[in-house]
């Protein structure tokens, strides 16, 4: 198990001069960013983030825009090029502060974000934003029944909320049983925001699902720009997939392959779509080893 150690707070600018906060552990090395998935927060890569800096390097763990301490951005803006245009943003901002560019690591929302702004650059013809990327349960592809049961947990409370946080522990553990539930519910509270009403919410900006849903006009669209995102990678690439995932299927990490050859790929025993939280110590060793081979 990773060792404590504490991080140092830091907020960092977005696309639209959004507020994210940010932690970072360690001051030298190489670096990496790390974008959490939907509905999480930086908090989910506390374990992986300390071992990237006990290994010699800097993690930066960002909370994206609507979540957690970062800005509920007041355009509403939470498609998925918005959050690809902060983490372009967060690249050119630590390739200008460090003098090189940082390896992402992004899982769900955040995979999808930096695949997206990878593409975004490929078609413009620039150069790669991202030394190397970490693709954590997320695929262009994905099985729309496991997306429709993780946004029906995240509409569930999201506007009436609880009136206890041990009730929304109850909610994650019906939700989530076969990971044990914790001796404390006091990590969980960095999960919510206690509103003027007395209830606790999940600390993301409801509006975050106004553009979701399985059944989105777009979402044939956004397969297309995944493919052709991936398709044009030539940065070095690792997938991490869940081995219980219930989005990203063997068949999806095979296509994957397909279309980036030169990619490595990992495959958790016992995880699920989050990954960081099933198995730690085994992704944050997939990861390490990954970034170790390239030199890091």
């Amino acid at each position: 198990m990773t060792k404590h150690l504490v991080p140092r707070q830091e907020t960092l600018i977005g696309a639209e001069g959004n507020k994210l906060a940010g932690d970072v552990y360690g001051d030298k090395g190489h670096i990496v960013l790390l974008l959490h998935g939907g509905g999480q927060t930086r908090h989910a890569w506390r374990n992986t983030a300390a071992a990237i800096a006990r290994d010699g390097m800097t993690a930066y763990a960002v909370d994206q825009r609507g979540h957690g301490e970062s800005e509920w951005v007041p355009s509403g803006n939470y498609r998925f090029d918005d959050f690809a245009a902060d983490a372009r943003e967060l690249s050119s901002k630590l390739a200008r502060r460090h003098g090189v560019r940082p390896a992402v690591a992004g899982a769900s929302l955040g995979g999808i974000a930096s695949l997206t702004a990878e593409g975004e650059a490929a078609k413009q013809a620039e150069p790669p934003l991202f030394s190397a990327l970490v693709l954590v349960d997320i695929t262009p592809r994905v099985d729309m029944t496991g997306v429709a049961k993780v946004q029906g947990f995240m509409r569930l409370h999201a506007r009436d909320g609880f009136a206890t946080v041990e009730e929304a522990a109850d909610a994650v553990a019906e939700y989530l049983p076969h990971r044990p539930r914790p001796k404390s519910n006091e990590g969980l509270k960095k999960n919510l925001r206690l509103h003027e009403d007395g209830r606790w919410r999940w600390h993301w900006d409801p509006r975050f699902l106004d553009t979701r849903g399985v059944d989105s006009e777009d979402r044939k669209d956004r397969e297309a720009v995944m493919i052709a995102a991936a398709r044009a990678l030539r940065n070095p690439v690792l997938l991490v997939r869940g081995g219980s995932s219930e989005l990203v299927q063997e068949s999806h990490a095979r296509e994957f392959m397909e279309l980036v050859p030169h990619a490595a790929y990992v495959d958790v025993a016992g995880a699920r779509h989050m990954v960081a939280g099933d198995q730690n110590d085994h992704f944050s060793a997939a990861i390490l080893k990954f970034l170790n081979d390239l030199g890091y």
